[in-house]
């Protein structure tokens, strides 16, 4: 299930991208997103950005919905949320063990 909503989730992120970089830029005096809205092309410039604003606010909202869908599904450990309520844990089995049998200096003379 996570694994599907991820693929999803990866797809959603690239056609996010893609239908952003497609949007004209307001770069007028770089001269640079121009275009044309001439009688040739298909759609005009009004319709193209009212088709990618919507696009963007749909491709937008998925993206968020996955994002909550996965987090939720990640389940997230229910551990200590404190270093002090955490057990000690036993040493490996390869280390050699600490025993307390008293200080390995002398105190005093």
């Amino acid at each position: 299930m996570i694994t599907v909503i991820l693929v999803a989730h990866i797809l959603l992120a690239l056609a996010l991208v893609g239908v952003i970089l497609l949007q004209r830029s307001e770069g007028g005096a770089l001269g640079i997103g121009g275009g044309g809205g001439g009688g040739g092309s298909m759609m005009s410039s009004r319709s193209a950005a009212n088709l990618l604003t919507r696009a963007t606010a749909i491709l937008a909202t998925c993206f968020i919905a996955t994002s909550i869908m996965l987090a939720i599904l990640s389940g997230g450990v229910q551990g200590p949320s404190s270093v002090i309520e955490t057990e000690p844990r036993a040493p490996a089995s390869g280390a050699p063990s600490q025993e307390p049998g008293g200080p390995s200096v002398p105190l005093s003379r």
